[in-house]
């Protein structure tokens, strides 16, 4: 318990330290989706978006997965992508460490990185309930 507590505390470093390194870069794109989750300890998640890259739109499709989650919730999200420099990068899991909770809409924000190193900024509003304090993943895949 110990070592997972202590992990994910240099983990969430890490994320924290990305969004701050961030704040005086230009983005590579942007991107704005929809999501709705389901979970009861473990859940999963799906849903589809637009990513904007050199004034060209990519949809994509997202399936994701959840540790800790109670609840129903869908989201509005949009944000900004840094660190892509060939398309093929955004693609991938993205991992996030977040901590919150929603009761009938509020807001919701988390920075996210892929494999590729592709980071994506996102803030956006949630409706629902959700009690939430896991590492999520999130599958993007571009669907052209």
């Amino acid at each position: 318990m110990r070592r997972t507590l202590i992990g994910s505390i240099i983990l969430g470093s890490v994320f924290f330290g990305l969004t701050i390194a961030r704040a005086a870069d230009q983005p590579d794109g942007t991107v704005r989706f929809t999501a709705t989750s389901v979970a009861a300890g473990v859940g999963v998640s799906w849903g589809s978006g637009v990513l904007t890259y050199k004034e060209k739109e990519y949809p994509f499709s997202i399936n994701g997965f959840s540790a800790g989650d109670i609840g129903l919730t869908s989201a509005e999200l949009s944000g900004e992508v840094f660190y892509l420099k060939n398309l093929e990068d955004f693609n991938g899991t993205f991992a996030t460490l977040s901590a919150g909770l929603t009761i009938a809409g509020g807001a919701a924000a988390a920075t996210m990185r892929n494999q590729n190193g592709v980071v994506l900024n996102i803030v956006g509003t949630t409706q629902g309930l959700n009690f939430k304090f896991g590492v999520d993943g999130v599958k993007i895949v571009l669907t052209k």
